[in-house]
């Protein structure tokens, strides 16, 4: 499998989970899409590093080839999924304990 088939799974696993598994809509939102070019410029900055001065090297054959900043744009989707996955998570999680504490607070009333 290759770095941009991988990338692209990723993308539409984030977009999958973010929509319909965890429900929290982030893609669709306005907030999410004005703040994303901050964490897109400082990803650009610590990939730019790392591929500029040799400490992450890539499989030509794996890659489109297509370079932004040293860094494949394949890094820029798998990036973008990562962001999502855990801004999602980060999103659910704290709603889910929430209804957790209420089941127990609940449960606790019924004794």
């Amino acid at each position: 499998m290759t770095y941009t088939v991988a990338a692209v799974i990723g993308l539409v696993a984030a977009v999958v989970v973010d929509l319909f598994v965890l429900r929290t809509r982030l893609v669709l939102g306005r907030v999410f899409w004005c703040t994303y070019p901050i964490i897109l410029g400082f990803q650009l900055l610590s990939n730019g590093i790392l591929t500029g001065r040799g400490v992450v090297l890539y499989d030509p054959a794996a890659i489109l080839g297509t370079r932004l900043v040293h860094a494949p744009v394949e890094d820029l989707v798998f990036g973008f999924a990562l962001i999502l996955t855990t801004l999602s998570v980060w999103l659910w999680l704290p709603s889910r304990s929430a209804g957790s504490a209420d089941t127990v607070e609940a449960d606790s009333t019924r004794d």
